[in-house]
């Protein structure tokens, strides 16, 4: 049966104890991680946040009331202990911080009983994730998740520290807003009052920080909680956190600066991990030459390199075929595999045609100096020995090309890339690998919608001397945008922002829109642009990725108190949910039958 604490007080977290604390009688409180009986004497687990201490009950010391109390612990039972600190007198445990001490127990009070949990309260859980979701109150008192979330309190805590000691103030903005085009799909809230309506929850704080400069504020930061209804993946949630900063009177290099020195702040303080500044800057064309990707993963080599001039001419149609339709063909050096089995070299193929593309062509340069290969009886042996030489090639080694429009070629290599280095075991994991992408394009072409788009958003100002094309030639624009890239994942990114009414209009017109709905969409942004709007700059970094590389998670759930699954749905709450007609009256909505195939279902 529960007792309650009657009085007692907690005098310290069970981690916290060790040897300086020898002959002080204490009072601690937590979960039983196990009990074990061993006849006159009783060893119990006992676990907090701060971590777990062994507590030992004999009857001579407790006397027999709370001995038989003892004995009736079981796994996850929270208990009140008093007791006396004192060294072990079995062999230390070199696994626990507590290791040198235990807790002869004088009295112990069962404040909740608890059923046998479904999994095993421990690190590194076996347990499928669904289970563990379904039960994330219990799957939260795991040591692991408890270490990355409290580690997470600290980083959030010393990003607050920096930015105030940098002048910046913490400002909320609003999460009801107005629904905006460009971007990711808006997740929509109802309006009762206004019927018919509806506000949209944030994708980021981009207008109101805006606004916030116009009004003067000079520096802001947020820890902002944002909203996209988008496909999931590992470092991907449908609600998630960023740390978003705007800065008045401000260019790339100012922006640049105060955030390398708060991540470098940030990892020094979580992981005692020094970061060299400057952190190194590659424009986003460097990057797609030699990567594939606008956030690559320079923790090894394999660069992509362009032979387009080099096969020119040659008598391998897959490559000709591509340079004649204004394509390129480049490929990947994948040191020493040229004897690759050939059924791994066909899964690589299939991989790549995931990507859009055909095929790949391959070329084994073997030892004795022969080839094997996908293409080599249409090539002349100098056409062949020029190819290898491009490359970079040698003996042994296993040249992978793609051919077809360059944005294809860069996306499949960069992949490509990636998956060969992970099955080579080939990426070093003890690095922490910064990276600066700057110049991105203004504008890619959506095929969807026929017409330019913005990659970052309608308000990214332009390189200066790219402003006279965002009419006449937008594919050439660059802009004055960042993004700050780790171990190949974007962390975040900004830009400087359009001040100027003349580029502002001449951005929405590339984008297609009139002066009439650029007002509907954006109106009170512009008005605010009347009135005396300072140069600006910002950048967000998402907080939940950032958490997830330090403490090398697989996963952005493994950082999140209580995330979703893929199908954007709470495995423990089980939202999102059917509401009673009621509601849905006084909201002034229907709901729609929709039929579920069964395969959809399952």
């Amino acid at each position: 049966m529960a007792e309650s604490m009657k009085g007692l007080k907690r005098t310290h977290r069970c981690g916290e104890l060790s040897a300086a604390n020898v002959g002080e009688e204490v009072t601690v409180m937590g979960w039983v991680q196990k009990q074990r009986n061993k006849g006159g004497i009783i060893f119990v687990d006992l676990r907090d946040r701060a971590g777990i201490l062994q507590v030992i009950f004999e009857e001579s010391d407790c006397g027999a009331e709370n001995f038989e109390k003892a004995e009736k612990l079981r796994s996850e039972f929270v208990v009140a202990v008093v007791g006396k600190v004192t060294k072990r007198e079995g062999a230390v445990n070199e696994n626990l911080a507590t290791g040198e001490i235990e807790v002869r127990a004088t009295q112990v009070r069962i404040l909740s009983e608890a059923q046998t949990p479904p999994f095993p309260i421990e690190a590194d859980s076996k347990t499928k994730e669904e289970l563990r979701l379904k039960y994330r109150y219990l799957d939260l008192r795991r040591p692991d998740l408890q270490r990355n979330l409290i580690l997470r309190s600290k980083i959030v805590n010393t990003i607050r520290n920096f930015m105030s000691d940098e002048g910046f103030l913490e400002i909320e903005t609003p999460i009801l807003n107005k629904s905006t085009p460009e971007g990711a799909r808006d997740y929509l809230v109802p309006s009762r009052v206004h019927p018919g309506t509806f506000y949209a929850l944030p994708q980021s704080p981009q207008i109101f920080k805006q606004l916030l400069m116009c009004s003067g504020y000079d520096r802001y930061f947020q820890i902002a909680k944002c909203f996209r209804d988008e496909d999931l993946r590992a470092d991907r949630q449908p609600e998630f956190t960023q740390v978003d900063l705007e800065m008045s009177f401000a260019d790339v290099d100012d922006v640049i600066d105060a955030t390398e020195r708060m991540v470098a702040n940030v990892c020094k303080e979580a992981i005692g991990l020094e970061v060299q500044l400057p952190i190194m800057r590659m424009t986003w064309d460097e990057a797609m030459n030699r990567y594939g990707s606008d956030k690559p993963d320079t923790r090894f080599g394999m660069e992509l390199v362009d032979v387009s001039e080099t096969v020119k001419g040659c008598g391998f149609g897959v490559f000709t075929g591509a340079l004649e339709n204004g394509g390129s063909v480049r490929g990947i050096n994948v040191k020493g595999q040229a004897e690759m089995p050939r059924k791994k070299i066909d899964a690589l193929v299939e991989f790549a045609k995931g990507y859009g593309v055909k095929g790949l062509a391959y070329l084994g340069v073997l030892p004795d100096g022969t080839y094997k290969s996908s293409f080599a009886k249409f090539m002349t042996e100098d056409e062949l020995k020029a190819l290898v030489e491009k490359m970079g090639g040698e003996p042994g080694d296993l040249l992978l090309f793609a051919a077809d429009k360059l944005r294809l070629v860069w996306s499949v290599l960069g992949a490509l890339r990636i998956e060969v280095a992970k099955q080579l075991d080939m990426i070093d994991n003890s690095k922490f690998n910064f990276l600066w992408v700057t110049e991105f394009p203004e504008f890619e072409w959506s095929e969807e919608d026929e017409r330019w788009v913005a990659m970052h958003h309608p308000f990214t100002m332009p390189m200066e001397e790219d402003v006279q094309y965002l009419v006449s030639d937008p594919e050439r624009v660059r802009t004055k945008a960042y993004d700050i890239v780790l171990n190949g994942v974007e962390l975040g990114g900004g830009s400087v922002r359009i001040f100027q009414s003349d580029v502002q209009e001449k951005m929405f017109e590339a984008l297609g829109f009139t002066n009439e709905e650029a007002h509907e969409k954006f109106g009170f942004l512009l008005d605010a642009f009347k009135y005396g709007v300072p140069p600006h700059a910002g950048l967000a970094i998402g907080l939940d990725r950032f958490v997830m590389l330090l403490v090398k998670a697989d996963n952005i759930r493994e950082v999140i108190a209580f995330p979703k699954v893929k199908d954007a749905s709470c495995l423990m709450s089980e939202a999102p949910g059917v509401v009673d007609a009621k509601q849905l009256e006084e909201l002034y909505l229907q709901t729609v039958a929709v039929e579920v195939k069964e395969s959809e279902a399952e």
